[in-house]
């Protein structure tokens, strides 16, 4: 069966975790977490928030063991509206990290706290 955009979010939304840029900002630095921003290179040298790491979605899966091979690390995922980052957060999962987040606001949230 095929699925719309909407409905692939909703049900990858009942096994990933996200939450608001507020949020994110006030967990992470304790955590000392990974901050990916997984949209495309282009998007992130015109705009990129402060301590984000540039690991677009396509390549994710094939890049993050590169940067991070501690399974428990915290992983906070953004792009520009929360899709892709939602999308990235569960492939992270079914990699086998156990402790990541999605940002699931637009950009501009995202940059007002970082």
């Amino acid at each position: 069966m095929l699925k719309t955009m909407p409905e692939l979010i909703k049900e990858v939304s009942t096994t990933v975790r996200r939450i608001s840029a507020e949020q994110a900002a006030a967990e992470m630095p304790p955590k000392n977490a990974l901050f990916i921003d997984v949209r495309e290179p282009g998007e992130h040298q015109k705009l990129a928030a402060e301590g984000s790491i540039n690991i677009p979605r396509g390549i994710l899966e094939g890049k993050i063991l590169e940067l991070e091979k501690d399974a428990t690390r915290a992983i906070y995922v953004h792009c520009a509206a929360g899709v892709r980052a939602t999308l990235a957060a569960e492939q992270l999962q079914r990699l086998g990290y156990e402790n990541v987040t999605a940002i699931s606001c637009k950009f501009d949230a995202i940059k007002a706290v970082f």
